[in-house]
């Protein structure tokens, strides 16, 4: 099973892509860029599911017959932000999408806030989506709480700020063996994995038993 990944992002490309080979699951993660790169897309519409509905059917008029697209939305929900950024954490700092720039507002945003406040979780929503309209969404979270200051040199996003629970390490200082482990996004993908091993398939895509 071909599954194109609705998404510029090359680090979601490369997560996905690692958990995909680790689950088992007879299936190909591919990136947009392979079918000219991923569509513009206004994320508006206020909602998770709403915006990886958006990229999804945006980019599957551009894949080769049988194809799936997988469209990946998700973001840091802080306790003390009301649930903020959450759905707006890519555009955080503004529309130009400036991951660093988002990372030092959160940052600014948390002065002051004690540590028995600073809780926050990792939400991800995966939405895949067949050439036929079919659409199945996987969910998955990592809860844990926000630091004064960014530390650790890998990962991407938000990561440098948010420790998850059990761990006294940064998602950017944890690294990526253990990061695709505990995620947001490795458990919406097992999820999603856990989906495909219970469906027979047929020509490629899963299909009801």
């Amino acid at each position: 099973m071909k599954i194109y990944l609705a998404s510029g992002n090359a680090h979601k490309a490369a997560e996905l892509g690692t958990l995909a080979a680790a689950s088992g699951v007879a299936v190909s993660i591919h990136s947009a860029r392979e079918v000219g790169g991923m569509p513009a897309v206004d994320e508006d519409t206020g909602t998770f599911i709403g915006n990886a509905r958006k990229k999804a059917v945006a980019l599957l008029p551009l894949l080769p017959p049988g194809a799936w697209a997988l469209a990946d939305d998700s973001g840091v929900c802080v306790d003390a932000l009301d649930g903020g950024p959450g759905v707006e954490s890519a555009y955080f700092a503004g529309p130009q999408g400036d991951a660093r720039a988002n990372l030092l507002k959160l940052r600014d945003a948390m002065r002051g806030v004690p540590a028995e406040l600073r809780g926050a979780k990792f939400y991800c929503l995966l939405l895949l989506r067949g050439p036929a309209g079919e659409e199945f969404v996987f969910e998955g979270a990592c809860t844990g709480r926000l630091l004064e200051e960014p530390k650790g040199g890998s990962g991407f996003g938000y990561d440098p700020l948010f420790v998850p629970d059990g761990f006294a390490e940064s998602y950017a200082e944890l690294g990526d063996e253990v990061k695709n482990r505990i995620s947001h996004r490795a458990h919406a993908w097992t999820a999603l994995a856990a989906w495909l091993k219970g469906r027979p398939l047929d020509n490629g895509r899963p299909v009801e038993s």
